[in-house]
């Protein structure tokens, strides 16, 4: 029933600004559910809320549409939602009632049987219901105060890259796990038997589902490690320091591109930043321009292709090339810069 108002919105959306010019809002269409439930008594089983909230998601969208049109962006028109393109409903002010761990009180579905990996905390403020691959999430959002972690004193840069998913300034290697890597053999035998299926047939459907289970699986390892590395960083360190990589552009280099989306560096920053804000820590971003390049003891520049992973410096410094770019990382975070220094051209004349 979301998705159906969704579509009628867009559709009510498209059709003013075409026969009359007319652009509206979100106030205007959600002004109209009330006479929505009178003449159609089925939406009075949905919350009034979450109706507001289906608006909402629309005029956001449209938001995002005239984004991008002014920053020359691919526009990317909001479209019409199929049967499996419309997977959440959210409740924004919802009162959640919890029974005996086992049970959770909907607002206008009921009580539901849920299986609970962690314990509510704090003041609940939203509710979101989402589907995902077959499987039914409910997922709480609460209000409460932030647990502060006690400052260590201790400060690291972590160079992100191919061979290892992470190094830190300390020296410590975290390795990258490639998970897409591991799973690609039976990913592609799946995505072979769904070619192989008739379209629209009820086994293509249950093919597309099990692979869509394969891709979820190795979205969650990789979850999973960015959450353990990132909760490790913050325990450790009260200011961390990555660099302010362009993902993008990277991904453009085709030998390396699926390891670098495979990696998700973007994934270990965000989580580490928020987890960082919640424990009174700090994380900062810096401009990754010569960090692999230059020595991190004397700052001089040292020339070499990425097929060299060790750093020799004439001032005598050696040091592995990840560690020695995660030192220059934090060392840029701290303030501590100078320009790049080169060796002196040294000719043999005859």
């Amino acid at each position: 029933m979301c998705r159906w108002l969704y579509n009628s919105m867009l559709e009510q959306r498209r059709f003013a600004y075409q026969r009359q010019g007319v652009s509206l809002s979100y106030h205007q269409q959600a002004t109209e559910l009330p006479w929505l439930k009178k003449e159609i008594p089925k939406f009075k089983q949905v919350h009034s809320q979450v109706l507001q909230q289906v608006a909402k998601r629309l005029d956001l969208a449209f938001q995002h549409f005239f984004r991008r049109v002014k920053n020359g962006e691919k526009p990317g028109f909001p479209r019409f939602q199929g049967k499996n393109r419309f997977d959440s409903m959210t409740y924004p002010q919802a009162k959640v009632s919890m029974f005996q761990g086992k049970f959770i009180r909907i607002p206008k579905i009921g009580e539901v049987r849920v299986k609970m990996h962690r314990q509510m905390e704090g003041s609940p403020k939203t509710l979101v219901v989402k589907r995902k691959n077959g499987r039914y999430y409910v997922m709480v959002t609460c209000t409460m105060e932030p647990s502060r972690i006690k400052p260590s004193g201790k400060q690291v840069g972590i160079d992100l890259g191919v061979k290892h998913f992470a190094v830190t300034s300390d020296k410590e290697f975290f390795p990258a796990m490639r998970f897409l890597e591991k799973g690609l053999c039976s990913i592609k035998r799946l995505q072979r038997t769904v070619s192989r299926r008739k379209k629209g047939s009820h086994r293509q459907r249950k093919a597309v589902a099990l692979l869509a289970k394969a891709h979820e699986r190795v979205a969650n390892q990789r979850k999973d490690l960015a959450h353990k590395i990132s909760r490790s960083l913050v325990d450790r360190y009260d200011l961390i320091a990555f660099e302010k990589l362009n993902v993008k552009g990277m991904v453009k280099n085709r030998p390396l591109a699926k390891k670098i989306a495979d990696a998700a560096w973007r994934q270990l920053i965000d989580f580490t930043t928020y987890k960082a804000e919640w424990a009174g820590k700090e994380v900062k971003l810096v401009d990754p321009r010569n960090t692999s390049q230059a020595c991190s003891k004397c700052g001089r520049m040292v020339k070499k292709s990425l097929e060299v992973r060790m750093h020799t410096c004439s001032c005598g410094y050696t040091e592995d090339r990840d560690v020695n770019a995660a030192r220059n990382i934090l060392l840029k975070a701290m303030g501590h810069t100078s320009d790049p220094r080169y060796d002196p051209l040294q000719l043999q004349l005859c």
